[in-house]
């Protein structure tokens, strides 16, 4: 079925933040290097507070700043010491979990030599990772682990082979008989296939899942969703049509021939966070014959008379407490009424960023395929 979706709001205005002396009384300066850094850098930093502190060498610029989140709005100003490095700290804490930001030195965009890059806001950008109250549930552990395998797969439709990470469980290899459902999981606009496994640790918050007993396997596949060719502002002439092409008629016949797949609707899900919602709701309202399990990640939200109850197992909808919850709760609400099934989740104090979408990948991973 096709219908036309509302535009929905794929970016929030990231915090402006405007440097602040460095040694104010309302700062712990307990910094730390941040855990996104390169290998022996020392900046950037964060404190037990949530604010980070940024230092560049730049002895010639006449100007520093560093824009964070995506899209790189906001900024904080940074003040050039004797030695010619620039260092600066936030104005306030920062919400927890990964951040994108970028350093602008005298009008040019660049990245900061001390951090890894992360692809996002149509480029590789940095990251800095604000430690979170909840971490653990996405932290490494001395538990079995799942495989994250690059996969190219033919495409007749783009006249290319495309690119695809799929996860697969704990357990995959020595269970040569056993098959497993499948979540086909996708990233937001500005970036690719890569963000669920780097930015999201989808693959680590799984095999915590499974060690601790909370959800039974599934396998999960992750690719590009055709969306940076989309201009941000110019999402009302997106068309689906290419995309799905690629998802429906070409990635999951070729992961159901390749992959131990139990291939039919009942086991296979759909979700996607901020743009790669809007994919989900498109592809699931126009092939309700191919997924039976929908989740909108930030990504918007369905109706009941966009749905026939027999073609769905499961509607997750979520997003953080500083988006727009009452449109989601509003939403569960009605669904639930209409008789559909339907769960929710609202992120506490983050907003449309990677610690909202973590946690809605764990709350949603052990309702999927649920006997």
């Amino acid at each position: 079925m096709n219908r036309k979706l509302p535009l929905i709001a794929l970016l929030t205005i990231a915090v402006s933040y405007i440097s602040s002396a460095q040694n104010s009384p309302s700062i712990i300066e307990d910094f730390k290097p941040s855990t996104k850094n390169q290998p022996g850098k020392e900046y950037p930093q964060v404190n037990s507070q949530g604010y980070a502190r940024f230092r560049i060498e730049a002895p010639a610029a006449d100007s520093v700043r560093v824009s964070l989140g995506l899209g790189g709005r906001g900024g904080t100003k940074l003040e050039k010491g004797e030695d010619g490095f620039w260092v600066g700290t936030t104005e306030g804490p920062m919400d927890e979990g990964f951040h994108y930001y970028h350093v602008n030195v005298d009008g040019g965009t660049f990245n900061d030599p001390g951090a890894k890059n992360y692809y996002g806001s149509v480029r590789w950008e940095s990251g800095i990772e604000i430690p979170a109250h909840d971490q653990e549930f996405y932290a490494l552990k001395n538990v079995p682990h799942g495989k994250v395998e690059q996969i190219l797969f033919p495409s007749p439709s783009t006249n290319t082979s495309r690119r695809a990470f799929v996860y697969t469980p704990p357990g995959y290899a020595e269970n040569p008989n056993k098959k497993y459902p499948v979540l086909y999981l996708q990233h937001g606009w500005g970036e690719d296939e890569t963000a669920w496994s780097n930015q999201g640790h989808a693959n680590l918050i799984m095999d915590n899942l499974i060690a601790e007993g909370k959800i039974e396997p599934f396998i999960i596949v992750m690719t590009y969703g055709m969306t940076n060719e989309i201009k941000f502002g110019g999402l009302r002439n997106f068309d689906i049509t290419p995309f799905q092409t690629v998802m429906v008629d070409e990635l999951i016949p070729y992961v159901d021939k390749n992959f131990r797949t139990m291939a039919d609707a009942s086991h296979r899900a759909m979700a996607g966070l901020s743009m790669g919602g809007m994919e989900t709701k498109m592809i699931t309202l126009n092939k309700p014959d191919v997924f039976e399990y929908y989740g909108l990640l930030s990504g918007g939200t369905y109706a009941p008379e966009d749905i026939d109850k027999e073609d769905v197992k499961l509607i997750f909808l979520s997003c953080g407490s500083k988006e727009r919850p009452e449109r989601i709760k509003e939403a569960t609400e009605k669904l639930k009424e209409a008789g559909y099934p339907v769960a929710s989740y609202i992120s506490e104090g983050t907003a449309h960023e990677f610690q909202t979408w973590r946690r809605s990948l764990k709350e949603m991973a052990p309702m999927l395929f649920a006997k």
